[in-house]
């Protein structure tokens, strides 16, 4: 078994691997991130403490095309979880067919939050904050489609501005940042490229849209969002995995979950509403592996996690996790008389 993992929380999306493959009895091979190897050495340094079985667990740092691949192709390697970009997930894919491997693949999303003319709205403005920018956007269930019920629109478009306005971007050792810097510089100009198709594309920047530096230094972006967007805009229709927001107008139910399932991803949603029972319709009719009601980010590991469509297959937490470790088997035995 093997795993490859994604810079983005390193340390969370490891263990989610390990540990179900582990209790299985499997053994393990994981090759981390070339930008975040430190938290995966740390964790076999804990596993070699712990009197590991030499061999059971075993880590390896290189670059994806390398190593990975290596991983990917080798006939003896039974399964590959990947977390990661659905691009990079769909070659992982293709490659372990060569052997038939199992695969587990948990990819991209572009997540809509639906904000309900009911909604609670100065609790939906603080979800809809928080699901969006927590850790600069660089989360796959982010919620990266903002739709608002046209009734409240401008009223709502008001107050979450406001809200995004108060955010401090800076050092993310500072408590009082709201977030830091992206990971990396070409992350830093894929998301400001994405700012200027927002642009031409014809959506209105309200806020933000600018990179700055914080002591002079860093890759950082202020929070972005774009209002009067349509469904049809790359800002809505791409993985950025940057804070770029577009906020797109909805009439109806009806219209908001054709919106929302208007996608080539399914990953996760959110939906905000007083109404329980058009909460439950609603997370019955949206095609993505996660729904939270007035709320974002709540994650269990006894719950399964995972996405529809190019978002991925597969589960992570839960028995469906700890299932995909294993092989069924049927034994029949005819004793003699």
């Amino acid at each position: 078994m093997a795993a490859i993992t994604p810079f983005n929380f390193p340390l969370i999306l490891t263990v989610s691997k390990i540990a179900p493959a582990l209790a299985a009895g499997n053994c393990f091979i994981h090759k981390p991130s070339s930008q975040t190897p430190l938290s995966a050495i740390t964790i076999a340094k804990i596993m070699d403490e712990a009197g590991m079985p030499a061999g059971s667990y075993n880590l390896v740092i290189g670059p994806g095309e390398t190593v990975g691949n290596v991983l990917t192709q080798h006939p003896d390697v039974d399964k590959i979880a990947f977390t990661g970009s659905t691009k990079v997930g769909q070659s992982i894919v293709q490659d372990s067919a060569l052997s038939m491997k199992h695969t587990t693949m948990e990819l991209g999303g572009k997540s809509p939050n639906i904000i309900f003319a009911d909604a609670d709205m100065d609790r939906a403005v603080n979800i809809a904050f928080f699901a969006m920018f927590w850790n600069k956007s660089e989360v796959c269930v982010a919620g990266t489609r903002l739709l608002v019920e046209r009734s409240i629109y401008n009223e709502f478009a008001d107050k979450f501005i406001a809200r995004v306005k108060q955010a401090k971007v800076g050092d993310p050792f500072d408590l009082t940042s709201s977030y830091g810097p992206m990971s990396s510089k070409g992350a830093w100009q894929k998301t400001l490229d994405y700012i200027e198709t927002g642009k031409k594309d014809g959506a209105t920047l309200a806020t933000g849209g600018n990179a700055i530096t914080v002591n002079g230094k860093g890759y950082f972006i202020e929070p972005t969002v774009f209002l009067n967007a349509t469904n049809e805009m790359r800002i809505a229709r791409e993985e950025i995995f940057g804070p770029v927001l577009p906020v797109i107008p909805f009439t109806d139910f009806d219209e908001a979950i054709r919106i929302a399932n208007d996608s080539s991803y399914g990953l996760a949603s959110g939906v905000q509403t007083r109404d329980l029972k058009k909460a439950i319709r609603a997370s019955e009719l949206i095609k993505a592996g996660t729904v939270w009601t007035n709320t974002w980010h709540h994650y269990s590991p006894g719950a399964p996690f995972g996405g529809y469509k190019l978002s991925g297959f597969g589960r992570e937490h839960g028995i469906e996790s700890f299932e995909s470790y294993m092989q069924y088997k049927t034994v029949w035995t005819d004793l003699y008389e």
